[in-house]
């Protein structure tokens, strides 16, 4: 095996494993991909202030996530599809979280259903809901989310309708694969990965599937997934579906300080800073440049989180030291989970923590709960405060 040192290690084996439909839904943004490219590079233009002479004995990277106890400020986010990157890849991801002490979101267009997950799992885990415009759909995906426990709903705002993604729709994307003569050249050379499927419970979308009448097959529930998004979504639906569920609840997709302002004022208990990893928006400014200024408008109101971009344990320590209280990490774990399976999983949690740890020490820390603007050096210009 190759030592794993970084998550891009990790990338490297998971392109080589994974049919490039799958990859390329996975590695790609939006028309020109300018927002998925900036939600990593801009990471690189805050720096980190060295401090020696300092006791970083002690450390302790544990802290918590809507009052839920976890290892390290990190959750998986929810991710379509993530059962066609690895046979049972949403199990698998979920059972890796859990051993290593962090939250596990599934995703609404998941291959393993929520029953599944739950089976797979001792612990609660949160769902991520798209709404659509079935509600008694959405009203019985809610009740089986509340059957199978899970601890929180992670209500996705950011998705009424689908951004144009150029590499999915050239590709063809589906679950499973459509056998045409370029899919079937590529998974020629993808053996491995098309033997662990041959032993995978599912191959559709377990969510929908089985729970929709008239869906049967890909292409029936390729036509009704494409007219499901609600594009009529608003703030008033948004709080009926927090009553529905009536629990713990995130708003996922916030990326403007006004709505930062409203989903605090409905009582959620969380955001995500977030722009959907740079598949929906092109052209809007990165994750954590919007971070600060969405601080200034609710910090002291809701808990803030942030996804989109984070590729390392330091990108997730600038998040905290921002003003961030937990993050997201989307992307990172599918490298790991295409290419290792669950240990794969495991080893970007590690690689992530181990980061988050050696950088916090360097920088004077002990704890991440100590972290702040005091660690970081911001460009002047760095903050989303940009003339209208």
């Amino acid at each position: 095996m190759a030592v794993i040192t970084e998550i891009e290690d990790l990338k490297r084996i998971y392109e080589r494993r994974v049919p490039r439909m799958f990859y390329d839904y996975c590695e790609s943004g939006s028309w020109t991909e300018q927002t998925f490219r900036e939600n990593s590079s801009d990471f690189d233009l805050i720096r980190l202030r060295q401090k020696v002479a300092v006791d970083m004995s002690g450390r302790s990277t544990a802290g918590q996530m809507i009052g839920q106890d976890v290892a390290m400020p990190v959750a998986l986010a929810p991710v379509g599809l993530t059962g066609m990157q690895h046979a049972d890849g949403e199990m698998k991801a979920a059972k890796a979280a859990e051993a290593f002490g962090v939250p596990f979101t599934l995703s609404t267009m998941s291959i393993n259903s929520i029953e599944d997950v739950a089976g797979a799992t001792s612990k609660p885990f949160w769902f991520q809901l798209y709404t659509m415009k079935d509600e008694d759909y959405v009203r019985r995906l809610i009740e089986r989310a509340k059957a199978a426990k899970c601890s929180a709903l992670v209500i996705t705002l950011d998705l009424q309708i689908l951004g144009q993604r150029h590499k999915d729709l050239k590709n063809g994307l589906s679950a499973p694969p459509k056998l045409t003569p370029k899919t079937i050249a590529n998974l020629a050379t993808k053996w491995a990965w098309g033997l662990e499927m041959l032993s995978a419970k599912r191959r559709e979308f377990g969510n929908i599937v089985g729970h929709v009448e008239g869906i049967s097959d890909a292409s029936s529930l390729g036509a009704w997934t494409a007219e499901q998004f609600d594009p009529s979504l608003d703030w008033g639906k948004v709080e009926k579906l927090m009553d529905q569920w009536g629990g713990k609840v995130i708003l996922k997709g916030i990326l403007d300080p006004e709505d930062a302002k409203m989903a605090a004022k409905l009582g959620a208990d969380a955001i995500v800073v977030s722009n959907h990893g740079g598949r929906q928006l092109d052209g809007a400014l990165s994750s954590i440049r919007m971070l600060p200024a969405i601080m200034d408008a609710v910090g002291g109101d809701i808990e803030v989180h942030l996804d989109s971009g984070i590729r390392s344990g330091q990108d997730v320590l600038k998040a905290l030291a921002l003003g961030a209280k937990g993050t997201f990490i989307g992307r990172a774990f599918v490298y790991g989970l295409g290419a290792m399976g669950q240990a794969g999983v495991t080893k970007a949690l590690e690689v992530i923590h181990r980061e988050l740890d050696i950088t916090m020490a360097l920088c004077g820390e002990r704890n991440v709960g100590d972290l702040g603007r005091h660690n970081l050096l911001v460009p002047e210009d760095f903050g989303g405060r940009w003339q209208n």
